[in-house]
């Protein structure tokens, strides 16, 4: 009996570890679901302000009440605005870094839930309309309600000026159909800051408010771009309109007007000439052909920003201070991360101008699948930032971050040559991120069909070194995975040696159903052995001044986060009292004087990158002690050098002299089937996916992309779930 005691107690003793654990998660998951809602609640109260906003009752009735509850000593007219536009936007944002953090320590259930299925359903391509790529439902629903919402926002403002009507000084002699005009001339202007009060969200890059909604940087570009064509359109209807107005009613010189105590109109037409060139220069065969000018023009959204809050006002401004507010910080941080040079490892340089780029990491930096980096070279250009695909696993590979580029464009073939260099043993680059997905749910899926088209397959190295690291250290079955990938010529096919990272401690792939068919168009035959083919790994010496990859807020960065967003929004508004207080409101209720228009909007944008620069600069300083010893360990570590670079798995399975039988690579040989001369016919073989839940991701050519979301749309592929990876649809 007491042996049976002895045996039993360590069973016992498991079993309530595990209740309490899962006590714990459930709590922790029931305070995920609560902080979701408040965000949901907060975010539709903040959707109700917007909708109200232009209606008669809230200019005429509302407006006067509320200006009462504000003491306009300490926040002068913009204190409406501050209370209903600004701080729910604000609020959202902090409670979602306390959500991410909370669920970053939370295992969640890999189990789909019934509003997870349903939400799938909505997430299926619906339509694949030119300008606009892949459109599924959902986002569809979200188009029509923007375009619906500034259409509201225009119609009822242009109602209210027309029902009381508004004579300006000089306005008398006019026709009242000109000042019709002028009016709808005025209100497009109006409508067009709703767009404006949307359209840095969806780019910034450490964002609490995007994981919210399932979304990350890369896969809302899209939504930026929509937003910003509205943006683009309203504002060039508004400012043409006023020109033509000013053109019929002889008043031109109007155009020069900069006033001390009214709209600058000077100011506006700067802004819409800035908008109107980063415009032309964004649109897909500009960014595609010449990469640079859609790169340094877009930088050209400082200055119209900057020249659009002093044209519209102070009031105004507060409508959309929350994503300025938030960008800002987010620019700041990456700023500051990307102060010190990235230690470079090595470069494995593969046939056909393909290159991996390895980087030491801090273990403290976690990132998912599918996750990006940006990168910067000053040898070869001091300003261009350009994101890559992490491709490395954050759990096979705790100590790297690798990413991969095909040379192609200038900056990228320069890069291809700089590292080519024999003479190079160090490159100075400069990092930020990586950003990517709080969660990924590709595992959840029965199998996976991955489709590529020539450096597409990058995204895919992560997926299938996640598969193979959870295929070894769990029991439970991961997803079948196909992978279709097809290149121009067979020197191409030695980017499949990435899907296994560099080095001898690969972990055992022949435990997940992976097949491979990789497709060669313009090659006929198997290429032949040749040792100047091989891959060639570079490796770099270690410089005192670089440093592993680290993150700019430490471990606990969404915590870090939260605190520099509510320190300094807290300070903004403290410092913008005093100055209410003691300076612009004194001047401003003066016998015959009026603060100046244009003066009131710096004060409001120095003092908010004021508190921003300040707080964030406190909270990294206090952070670098303790990066900087943790990579001062890390650069003590010596790192091994071998003394022959490792040829392509390729070549040695078609008769080279590498030993296969010991390797994982024997597996990867043995589930590829190259064909030549010909293209996938990706209708059969989508068609042929076995399985109730497929999951269907496609990466590269638009053209290629465009097909798979249309074969997955069809209504005889309900078990195809198209996801998204790539952001230029």
């Amino acid at each position: 009996m007491e042996g049976l005691v002895k045996i039993g107690s360590p069973i016992l003793i498991s079993i309530l570890h595990l209740k309490i654990n899962l006590l714990n998660i459930q709590k922790k998951m029931n305070r995920l679901v609560l902080l979701k809602l408040i965000c949901l609640l907060l975010f539709l109260g903040w959707m109700v302000v917007w909708i109200v906003l232009p209606m008669e009752f809230f200019k005429y009735d509302s407006t006067p009440k509320l200006s009462k509850m504000f003491n306009p000593s300490y926040i002068g007219g913009q204190g409406i605005y501050l209370f209903l536009l600004t701080f729910p936007m604000m609020l959202i944002s902090v409670l979602g870094c306390i959500y991410l953090h909370i669920r970053n320590k939370t295992e969640a259930s890999s189990k789909r839930s019934s509003t997870q299925q349903h939400l799938t359903s909505l997430r299926r391509p619906l339509l694949v309309l030119g300008p606009l790529g892949v459109v599924t439902s959902m986002e569809l629903i979200f188009l029509i309600m923007g375009i619906a919402l500034v259409s509201w926002q225009f119609g009822n403002y242009f109602y209210v000026s027309v029902k009381h009507p508004f004579m300006m000084s000089g306005q008398e002699h006019q026709k009242p159909w000109q000042l019709k005009f002028r009016s709808a001339s005025l209100r497009i202007g109006y409508a067009s800051n709703i767009a404006w009060a949307f359209v840095f969200f969806p780019v910034t890059r450490l964002s609490s408010i995007l994981p919210l909604v399932g979304l990350t940087f890369e896969s809302s570009i899209k939504y930026h771009v929509w937003i910003g064509q509205v943006v683009m359109i309203t504002s060039a209807l508004h400012s043409i309109g006023f020109i033509i107005y000013w053109a019929m009613v002889n008043q031109m010189s109007e155009m020069l007007e900069w006033t001390r105590d009214y709209v600058s109109n000077i100011a506006g037409e700067m802004s819409w000439v800035f908008l109107m060139v980063m415009w032309v220069t964004s649109f897909a065969y500009t960014r595609r052909r010449t990469f640079e000018v859609f790169f340094y023009t877009h930088q050209l959204y400082t200055l119209a920003t900057f020249f659009y809050v002093i044209h519209i006002g102070v009031a105004w401004t507060m409508q959309i201070v929350p994503g300025i507010f938030l960008f800002t910080l987010d620019r700041y941080l990456r700023f500051l991360q990307s102060r010190s040079c990235a230690r470079l490892i090595l470069a494995r340089i593969l046939p056909g101008g393909t290159v991996e780029l390895s980087f030491s990491k801090s273990p403290g930096v976690r990132y998912n699948v599918t996750s990006n980096l940006f990168v910067n070279v000053p040898k070869i250009s001091k300003l261009q930032w350009h994101p890559f695909t992490v491709t490395s696993n954050d759990n096979m590979e705790p100590d790297k971050l690798s990413i991969v580029f095909k040379s192609g464009g200038s900056w990228t073939t320069k890069l291809f040559k700089e590292l080519s260099s024999s003479s190079l043993d160090r490159l100075e680059v400069s990092v930020e991120g990586p950003y990517g997905p709080a969660s990924t749910n590709f595992l959840k899926h029965e199998s996976l069909v991955l489709i590529s088209g020539g450096s597409g397959i990058t995204p895919f190295i992560p997926i299938i070194r996640e598969m193979i690291y959870q295929s070894n250290i769990q029991k439970g079955q991961v997803p079948r995975v196909q992978l279709i990938c097809a290149f121009k010529h067979a020197a191409e096919l030695t980017m499949l040696d990435l899907l296994l990272p560099a080095g001898n401690a690969v972990e055992d792939i022949s435990k997940i159903q992976l097949e491979i068919h990789a497709y060669v168009t313009r090659d006929y035959q198997p290429p032949e052995s040749d040792s100047q083919k091989l891959v060639q790994t570079k490796w770099f010496k270690p410089n005192p001044s670089d440093l592993p990859i680290t993150s700019v807020l430490g471990p606990n960065g969404w915590l870090h986060l939260c605190f520099i967003i509510v320190s300094s929004f807290i300070l903004f508004l403290v410092l913008l009292a005093l100055v209410t207080q003691y300076h612009i409101y004194p001047i401003d209720q003066g016998t015959n004087r009026q603060y100046n228009f244009t003066i009131w909007v710096l004060w409001d944008l120095f003092l908010m990158c004021i508190c921003i620069i300040l707080i964030s600069s406190v909270v990294f300083l206090l952070q670098k002690r303790e990066i900087t010893a943790e990579a001062k360990q890390i650069m003590n570590v010596e790192v091994p050098t071998p003394v022959t670079s490792p040829g392509s798995w390729l070549y040695g399975g078609l008769g080279g002299d590498r030993e296969l039988e010991s390797l994982p690579y024997q597996s990867l040989v043995q589930a590829t089937k190259v064909h030549y001369g010909g293209r996938p016919d990706l209708k059969k073989i989508l068609s042929e996916s076995k399985g109730q839940d497929v999951g269907v991701m496609a990466s590269g050519p638009r053209g290629m992309r465009h097909d798979v979301a249309r074969i997955c749309s069809c209504n005889a592929a309900k078990n195809l779930h198209f996801e998204y990876l790539s952001f230029n649809w």
